[in-house]
């Protein structure tokens, strides 16, 4: 008898995962080194408001998978609409990500990217196996709320709410 897993066409999985519209972010931290790294992810939720906690979960072989393992923190920035070209950039893997981005180290030492609409600046609670990705539990330390419109990803492309 073959398992679930096996039978499953993953592309399709995938695509129907996709019908899920979300919001697009860029989770940020600095590695071991000191130097910011981030990437694109649309895997982020809220948990809780008491204790405020959010999740996002990351890819296994994601290239920034150990930065963010090491980091005792991360900042979650939502990308306005007009942001999808940083989203890109950060969703591609290249050796600078920040060079020509605007974005300041926080009180607390994570980046944050200047134009994001919603920042959460999170201390690392928890981190969990889930099969392919990490999950990372962060409770939220600080956070800022700007005016705008989010970027939003749906069934493979951006999209815009309404």
């Amino acid at each position: 008898m073959q398992t679930l897993e096996k039978q499953m066409d993953t592309r399709a999985l995938r695509n129907a995962y996709g019908k899920y519209a979300t919001g697009v972010t860029v989770v940020t931290t600095l590695d071991d080194r000191g130097a910011p790294a981030g990437l694109t992810v649309s895997s982020f939720n809220s948990v809780s408001l008491e204790p405020a906690l959010v999740l996002w979960s990351l890819r296994k072989e994601s290239y920034t998978a150990r930065a963010f393992q090491a980091a005792d923190g991360f900042a979650i920035n939502v990308l306005a609409h007009e942001q999808q070209l940083l989203s890109d950039r950060f969703a591609t893997p290249t050796a600078d990500k920040f060079s020509q981005v605007p974005y300041a180290i926080s009180e607390n030492q994570l980046p944050l990217i200047d134009g994001a609409i919603a920042q959460f600046e999170c201390i690392k609670r928890n981190e969990f196996d889930g099969g392919d990705h990490w999950i990372f539990i962060g409770e939220v330390i600080s956070f800022t709320l700007n005016e705008g419109n989010p970027l939003i990803f749906h069934a493979g492309k951006y999209a815009t709410a309404v």
